[in-house]
C-alpha cells in the first residue's frame, strides 16, 4: 500500500510526464496549448482529466449557475456528440494504457471544441 505522499508524488510525476509528452502536440487550430489545464474560453465549460489506480477519466464539466442554462448547454453537447465521436471512431470510450487513452481523446475534444465553441458563446 502506498502512503498519501507516495500517491501524490506518483500523480505529480505522471502529469509532468504527460505534459512533456503532449507539449509538441498543437491544438486543432495549430496553436500551442496547455493540455493538462485546457482552457475552453467559456467560463461555464471546462475539460478535466483525472487518473487513479483503476481508471482514467476525461470529462466535460458544465458549471453554469443557472440549472436551465446548464440544461441548454448539456442539450447542445448531446446534439453535437457525433462531431466528437467521428475522429475516434468510437462512441463509448473504453480503457487503454493511460497516456494512449488520454492523448487521442483530449485531442478529439480539442478538435470538437474548435469547431463548436461559438455555438456556446450566446447560450448565457
Amino acid at each position: 500500500m502506498y502512503t498519501k505522499q507516495e500517491v501524490s508524488k506518483q500523480k505529480q510525476a505522471f502529469w509532468t510526464a504527460f505534459g512533456r509528452y503532449m507539449k509538441p502536440v498543437l491544438s486543432a487550430d495549430g496553436e500551442q496549448i496547455g493540455w493538462i489545464n485546457y482552457k475552453t474560453g467559456n467560463k461555464y465549460v471546462s475539460f478535466r482529466m483525472d487518473v487513479d489506480s483503476r481508471r482514467a477519466i476525461l470529462s466535460v464539466v458544465l458549471d453554469h449557475p443557472d440549472p436551465g442554462a446548464r440544461q441548454v448547454y448539456f442539450d447542445r453537447f448531446v446534439q453535437l456528440k457525433d462531431i466528437l465521436y467521428d475522429p475516434l471512431g468510437e462512441e463509448d470510450w473504453v480503457w487503454q494504457a493511460i497516456i494512449s487513452f488520454l492523448k487521442p481523446r483530449i485531442k478529439a475534444l480539442d478538435a470538437f471544441w474548435s469547431m463548436v465553441r461559438y455555438q456556446f458563446s450566446n447560450l448565457g
